[in-house]
């Protein structure tokens, strides 16, 4: 009795092992279904990526299309300043004033009025202040004229352009730039000779001169 005891004792032992002195995670052993925080956040930020992409709503880097945006509209500024800046270089600049003044004449270039603007001038004569005008007409005529007239003269206000005419600023009356030099009297700007020689307009002193009258204020009754 006593062996078939043992027997048992060995058969019963090889069913109940003793008890593991190591620590078991049960979850390794038969597989861990639950993920860890991190992994969670992981598989969140991709759904909610995809989620973005498939509605439209998903968030782009756009500062650096920006920033290459900018940069490509700085340089072809500055591109564009460089040719007009080396197309206005190859244009010679043209004088503001006249080219020379001797004692008998005043010279200008005649490519300075090319404009068809009028521009102003001053002689002075002793006490007095002669003042005329130059420009280049409608008809591509170079003219020069007193910046008076027969009637208005004692105003002392002269001429102004506007367009193709010139302007009396004391009685507004008009007069057509073609018409400068070719008509005289009245409120008419008063004919100052010039002669074209070359590319240049020159003016005698000695005609300037004879405009002494319009700006005698001194004598003006």
């Amino acid at each position: 009795m006593a062996i078939h005891r043992r027997a048992v004792f060995l058969k019963n032992d090889a069913i109940d092992p003793p008890q593991c002195h190591i620590r078991c995670n049960p979850l390794k052993i038969y597989g861990d279904n639950t993920m860890s925080k991190k992994e969670t956040k992981v598989q969140s930020d991709k759904t909610a990526s995809k989620k973005a992409t498939v509605l439209g709503t998903r968030k782009t880097k756009r500062l650096p299309l920006m920033m290459g945006i900018g940069v490509c509209f700085v340089f072809m500024t500055a591109l564009a300043a460089f040719y007009l800046t080396q197309g206005k270089n190859t244009t010679t600049a043209v004088a503001s004033g006249p080219l020379s003044i001797d004692g008998t004449a005043v010279t200008f270039s005649a490519r300075m009025f090319d404009d068809g603007q009028a521009r102003h001038f001053e002689h002075v004569d002793g006490s007095h202040t002669i003042r005329y005008f130059i420009l280049k007409s409608s008809d591509g005529i170079l003219r020069a004229a007193f910046d008076a007239c027969d009637v208005c003269w004692p105003s002392n206000k002269g001429y102004v352009q506007e367009g193709d005419t010139m302007v009396c600023r004391n009685c507004g009356r008009r007069f057509a730039s073609v018409l400068i030099n070719e008509v005289k009297g009245g409120c008419n700007p008063a004919p100052l000779k010039r002669q074209i020689v070359g590319d240049k307009l020159v003016v005698q002193i000695k005609d300037i001169q004879q405009g002494r009258q319009y700006f005698n204020f001194d004598e003006k009754g």
